[in-house]
């Protein structure tokens, strides 16, 4: 038997319905990084999204009001992080606004086209930017996959109901 939504207290669209809604929704975790002027930047997002597969191509969103926005408008090159189920705290510390992201004890070292590549992972990438596209407070950025290894161990973490959690058995 399938629940019937209740559409009797329908709201209006706003950030805060988008929000609740999306809290329900749950996605995985990855930690997108550049080389910014000052150093390396990074910021945990759940936009990511394969797009395309020849060419190998994914997207994110990444708010213009984000402290990591001024390198990723002007990077080539992003990694891309898929984090495990092990990695909440790293998660954590990517999310959360002025921490010093890349001090101990997040793991890391610079790969290829200079881009921070954090070590432990399941899997990462380095992307060529191809395009950002406007979309309101965001932006969708597009890029190319140039490299990567899948060959890390663990299980995915996710992030549902604003926690970040793991798959269930």
């Amino acid at each position: 038997m399938t629940a019937t939504p209740d559409l009797s207290t329908p709201r209006l669209a706003s950030p805060d319905l988008l929000r609740s809604v999306f809290r329900r929704h749950a996605a995985g975790v990855a930690v997108i990084t550049a080389r910014g002027d000052a150093g390396p930047v990074g910021f945990t997002a759940t936009s990511l999204a394969s797009v395309s597969a020849e060419p190998p191509m994914i997207s994110f969103g990444i708010g213009t009001g984000a402290s990591s926005w001024p390198a990723i408008s002007r990077a080539d090159h992003v990694g891309v992080h898929i984090l495990g189920e092990h990695q909440r705290e790293l998660a954590t510390t990517f999310a959360r606004s002025g921490a010093d992201r890349f001090g101990e004890p997040t793991a890391w070292r610079e790969g290829p086209e200079g881009v921070p590549v954090l070590d432990g992972v399941l899997a990462w990438l380095v992307c060529r930017i191809v395009t950002r596209v406007p979309a309101g407070d965001h932006r969708i950025v597009l890029a190319e996959v140039v490299l990567g290894d899948p060959a890390g161990a663990g299980r995915p973490l996710l992030y549902h109901q604003g926690r970040f959690g793991g798959l269930r058995e």
